[in-house]
């Protein structure tokens, strides 16, 4: 059975990907930080490991991308979460009770709509994921709390909810990389993520760029992550998608040519986000 390494503890948006990628086949394994996950894989303590890299409403884990690359870890698939908020206390609070509110900083970023509007002067606290202070409240009776957490996570610790989907947008997705320490080989793959370097020049990294439309490459998303200790030089990390695989291997042998590092993060099948 797969070990399967996660941010987090039982009921998070971490363990419900990895419980859907793997259809529930797989230990998984509870790590408190993401830097502890990729120590694992990078120990072989673990098989793989599930980790959030976007969200559509709060934007991109930048730490997460260089945690990747610092690792050399590899990318062999990706799925996504719808993410629905939930505001839940323990059992018999009332709204009016409320004077804290506990979650993480990424989920008060998706509901600070509802926040300001009915909680204006409760304290926003940050104290881990969001299974964790769900947990937190159930196992220190905090009658004066409410938590910001799924629907999963109130069945688990016994919570009563108070409204369901407080996120600012309904259509709020987070996507998660599987990662593995080392790259598989697979029928199929259709996309891929990469990063690289470009020398300081005009026109450097459009002409880069110009390389994947012309041979027929999609290019469905582009980051610049800076490079530590080095000011105003930054990694381009870029996902891209293709129809045929000799389109991609062209346009990735044309890219070394006109780039001073690339890495290929990993090459995997594309996930439905409807899925």
């Amino acid at each position: 059975m797969k070990k399967i390494a996660i941010q987090g503890i039982k009921g998070s948006f971490h363990e419900d990907a990895a419980l859907k990628y793997f259809k529930e086949e797989g230990e998984i394994v509870e790590c408190r930080t993401f830097k502890k996950v990729c120590e694992m894989l990078d120990r072989d303590e673990v098989d793989c490991a599930v980790m959030a890299i976007e969200n559509s409403i709060a934007g991109s884990l930048l730490q997460n991308y260089a945690l990747i690359r610092d690792y050399h870890l590899k990318i062999i698939g990706e799925i996504y979460i719808h993410i629905q908020m939930n505001l839940m206390v323990f059992p018999g609070v009332k709204k009016k009770e409320i004077k804290e509110i506990y979650s993480h900083p990424v989920s008060f970023l998706q509901c600070s709509d509802y926040l300001e509007r009915h909680f204006p002067n409760a304290e926003r606290k940050e104290l881990g994921d969001n299974a964790k202070v769900a947990k937190l409240i159930q196992d220190e009776k905090i009658l004066h709390a409410a938590a910001i957490s799924n629907l999963r996570s109130a069945s688990l610790y016994g919570l009563e909810i108070l409204e369901k989907g407080i996120e600012s947008n309904k259509k709020n997705y987070t996507r998660f990389w599987i990662l593995s320490k080392h790259a598989t080989i697979s029928d199929g793959n259709n996309k891929a993520s990469l990063c690289f370097e470009v020398g300081h020049y005009y026109g450097a990294l459009a002409r880069v760029l110009n390389i994947f439309a012309e041979n027929k490459i999609n290019l469905n998303k582009i980051q610049s992550v800076p490079v530590l200790g080095k000011p105003n030089e930054y990694t381009m990390h870029v996902d891209v998608e293709w129809d045929s695989e000799g389109d991609y291997e062209r346009a990735i042998h044309l890219i070394l040519k006109n780039v001073s590092s690339l890495a290929i993060l990993g090459e995997y099948k594309k996930a439905d986000i409807n899925s």
